[in-house]
């Protein structure tokens, strides 16, 4: 399994920022704050130790160190670091949980997902 690229994510929430409202963009996302509301993009999203997300995540790719409620939807990674808590449903290609997270919800590949769409 490779590594998540984070190399050329330009979308940064600092520390001390608590976003209300929903983030959409193209682009990678690197949360350190707060969101209250949804996050859709294309590109990978990174919530840190210090980050928590109170909605949804819709990305490729998904690295929590931090907290989220809320479902999270990925066409390809998810990595639950060991600090992190999400409380949520998750579907993803991949799956990594390392000792320590806390995750409760239910888990859904991405195929069967898809498969489900079809009929």
């Amino acid at each position: 399994m490779n590594k998540i690229n984070f190399k050329n994510v330009h979308s940064i929430i600092g520390a001390d920022a608590i976003i209300h409202g929903n983030i959409e963009l193209s682009g990678g996302l690197i949360v350190y704050g707060t969101i209250l509301g949804t996050i859709t993009t294309e590109g990978p999203v990174r919530v840190a130790k210090s980050g928590s997300v109170l909605g949804n995540i819709i990305a490729s790719d998904i690295h929590i160190g931090g907290k989220v409620e809320g479902n999270v939807i990925v066409k390809d990674r998810a990595v639950l670091g060991s600090f992190s808590t999400l409380v949520g449903d998750l579907t993803y290609k991949y799956l990594l949980i390392e000792e320590g997270a806390q995750f409760k919800g239910k888990c859904e590949l991405v195929s069967s997902v898809s498969d489900g769409l079809k009929d």
